[in-house]
């Protein structure tokens, strides 16, 4: 019987983020990205979300290789926490490595890890997949579509894509590699799905150059620009115009200064010698000699941009008339964070500069619209086409977009994570899953905070909570203090003294009933105690306070 040939996702389908694919034959199993996510509103005090590799896990003997499409944190994010479970040789482009190499350090990984550099005419041989890649454009440089050769076909997964037909790089999309592919047949398509509900064509990163240099002119006095730290040719292009304009570059924030560091490095940014200042010579500067670049487009709360907008960031002011521009558009379930930024920095009386609009835009998307999508569709000719990388109705949009440009509907699937096409003797089915789901990292723990500790949580944030405090005489059983009733976000105790009081006649009734009836038992004591109370304050207040009962034995 012929090997079979299967694709899944253990994230990355139905949400933005957290990409991580793999393609299996036979005994081989090659995982396409290692990405992560930002927790949302519902997730109180997780750090990130990262995919569960369990299959992966109990497939360790199998899995070949990790190969990486781009240095973003959506496919990148990751990489740490994956290889410290399951440590495989990594392969991918210079400046993606050269970005994944400082997650090793912060994780203390980079002597046990195995990095090879890739390039466009790279192949790499495993098993019974060959591996050829072929260059997309994207908002970072060095972004790549794989190939995987199997004697049961091509399965091409395109990686993000758009096609910029003028890239300020140099870095065109290899549109004659794409539809040679095609030419030759490709089985299965895995294409990503971000811009399927946008019809038309991306405007090209030049449109974002030519706004960033008219508002640099037109700037009086200190400009801020706020970006994704990973958006070299971005940054490029704020480079450029503070050269124009006769202004000094200076960096704020970790991650912006890290990349820029390996952007430099690496040649693939070029900033002329003595334009880079510290951030103690923002202030030394005329106003109209600086630009500042920064991180926080995403409205995130200890970002230099957010921190920036409240005033908080030590050494560095926004003031009246200063330029911010927000060169990146926000990330869907971060819209709010961002608005409230945008409110406090007018506040501050700045010029804020955002939007992606023709006029003034300083965003361009790295993601291509729906005729960019269906380009690469007529360009691939796929037998069978699975939409990745993006909400429900993303993939939804995708599906019809396939099948305008011919893919017939029953050949096209839309799958969850978790769920595995498999393809043997030229037919997919879609009738198994694997395990996946969301694993959070907490801290230093990883996957060790569970759907019990996150409803506490938020029970906590949403209620607060009451510790009651009983002391009991060992040899009698009886009351010698107490009850104390402690309240930390359910009620002010000054503002509530009746409240508290009814709770501690409350407490202290119950304890008598409970003595009356012989019940000594400490976890009886306490059930009851948290039963009387909840039932109680929920009458009363229409709220559930966390309640945890102390009983002291002296």
């Amino acid at each position: 019987m012929a090997a079979a040939l299967s694709f899944f996702a253990l994230g990355g389908i139905n949400e933005i983020g957290k990409n991580m694919y793999a393609i299996q034959y036979d005994e081989d199993i090659i995982v396409v990205d290692a990405g992560a996510k930002f927790p949302d509103e519902g997730l109180p005090g997780i750090d990130l979300v990262i995919p569960d590799v369990t299959y992966l896990l109990e497939n360790r003997d199998r899995v070949r290789a990790l190969v990486v499409t781009h240095g973003h944190e959506d496919h990148i994010g990751g990489v740490s926490y994956f290889l410290k479970q399951l440590n495989v040789p990594i392969y991918a482009t210079r400046i993606t490595l050269g970005l994944i190499d400082l997650k090793l350090q912060e994780h203390g990984l980079q002597r046990e890890t195995e990095l090879h550099t890739i390039t466009l005419d790279s192949e790499l041989q495993f098993g019974g997949m060959r591996l050829t890649f072929f260059r997309t454009n994207h908002s970072i440089p060095d972004c790549l579509g794989i190939a995987f050769h199997t004697p049961e076909g091509v399965v091409v997964h395109t990686g993000d894509f758009r096609f910029d037909l003028t890239p300020v790089n140099g870095q065109y999309p290899d549109i004659h590699k794409m539809a040679r592919i095609g030419e030759e047949g490709v089985l299965l398509l895995i294409s990503e799905s971000t811009n399927a509900e946008r019809p038309g064509f991306t405007p090209s990163e030049q449109m974002v150059g030519k706004h960033m240099e008219e508002a640099f002119l037109k700037a009086q006095r200190k400009i801020f620009v706020s970006t994704f730290a990973s958006n070299v040719v971005r940054v490029q292009q704020v480079v450029e115009a503070a050269m124009k304009t006769n202004r000094k570059l200076a960096l704020l924030g970790r991650s912006m200064v890290n990349v820029v560091n390996v952007a430099m490095e690496q040649g693939y940014l070029h900033i002329p010698e003595g334009m880079l200042i510290e951030q103690q010579d923002i202030n030394t500067l005329p106003p109209e000699r600086v630009a500042v670049l920064c991180t926080g487009s995403q409205g995130e709360p200890m970002a230099a941009l957010a921190r920036l907008a409240t005033n908080s960031f030590r050494g560095v002011e926004v003031l009246p008339e200063d330029t911010i521009i927000l060169a990146a558009s926000p990330i869907p379930g971060n819209e709010r964070n961002v608005s409230r930024m945008i409110d406090n920095l007018f506040a501050l009386r700045a010029r804020v500069i955002y939007g992606s609009g023709s006029s003034t835009g300083m965003h361009v998307s790295g993601h291509g619209y729906q005729e960019e999508l269906k380009l690469m569709l007529t360009l691939m000719k796929p037998k069978y086409f699975v939409p990745i990388h993006g909400e429900f109705r993303m993939l939804h949009h995708h599906r019809q977009l396939a099948e305008s440009v011919g893919v017939k509907p029953e050949n096209i699937f839309i799958i969850k994570n978790g769920d595995v096409v498999d393809i043997q003797g030229g037919e997919a089915r879609c009738t198994r899953t694997v395990p996946a789901g969301n694993v959070y990292v907490d801290g230093l723990s990883i996957g060790e905070v569970g759907t019990v500790v996150l409803r506490d949580r938020k029970q906590l944030a949403e209620d607060g909570m009451l510790v009651v405090i009983v002391t009991l005489s060992r040899s009698e059983g009886k009351i010698i203090s107490g009850p104390d009733i402690i309240s930390r976000g359910f009620v002010h105790m000054r503002d509530s003294e009746d409240l508290i009081r009814e709770l501690t006649n409350l407490v202290a009734t119950t304890m008598r009933n409970l003595q009356r009836e012989h019940v000594h038992q400490w976890s009886v004591m306490k059930k009851e105690m948290k039963e009387k109370l909840s039932q109680f304050v929920f009458a009363r207040t229409k709220r559930r306070p966390m309640i945890l009962p102390v009983i002291i034995e002296v």
